[in-house]
């Protein structure tokens, strides 16, 4: 059990390495066009940050900065940052020259994330694959961000995807989630 939480807290500590890798390129020369585009889709700096979307550059950005800051080839394999090489081939990024929506647990930590892409291609989003920090059908897109207001309220919006519910926090409606690619039923 305590190998298990140790493996877990390295992956959860992978993720959130990715996630401000993500924000830091957002906000770098490579990341204007992603940076405009969420600009152009009316969000300001503030909800950027609140919901602490990124940018994924194009090659292997990130598999760089993870070898330079001593993150396991494996354990980003594991939490699915990195995609394992097939055929002999080395691991690369899994996402590349997307618009990233970090996905986080409860408690606010990053778990996943989902990429949409900018341009031509497709698909146009791709979400990570279940993990061990992740299991798609037990989270929703933002809760931890609409938990207080959603507890407030009483009440809890649940819209069709990461950018309605940042346009609805954009809006001042804060209590908004989003399910991950799963179906609704009553």
């Amino acid at each position: 059990e305590a190998q298990r939480a140790e493996r877990r807290t390295t992956l959860q500590d992978s993720v959130e390495f990715a996630c401000q890798f993500y924000e830091q390129k957002l906000r770098s020369p490579e990341g204007r066009v992603a940076y405009d585009y969420l600009r152009d889709r009316g969000l300001s700096d503030d909800i950027i940050k609140k919901y602490r979307l990124g940018y994924a550059p194009n090659g292997n950005a990130l598999k760089g900065s993870l070898s330079r800051d001593s993150i396991p080839e494996d354990v980003a394999i594991e939490a699915r940052i990195l995609s394992p090489g097939q055929d002999g081939r080395s691991s690369f990024d899994f996402f590349r020259d997307r618009v990233m929506f970090p996905i986080c647990d409860a408690r606010g930590r990053p778990v996943a994330f989902g990429g949409r892409v900018l341009g031509e291609g497709g698909p146009k989003y791709l979400n990570s694959p279940e993990t061990p920090l992740f299991h798609k059908g037990h989270l929703v897109y933002a809760f931890s961000q609409a938990r207080k207001e959603a507890s407030e309220k009483a009440e809890i919006i649940v819209a069709e995807g990461y950018m309605d519910v940042i346009a609805l926090a954009q809006a001042g409606i804060n209590n908004a989630v989003a399910p991950l690619g799963t179906a609704l039923t009553e």
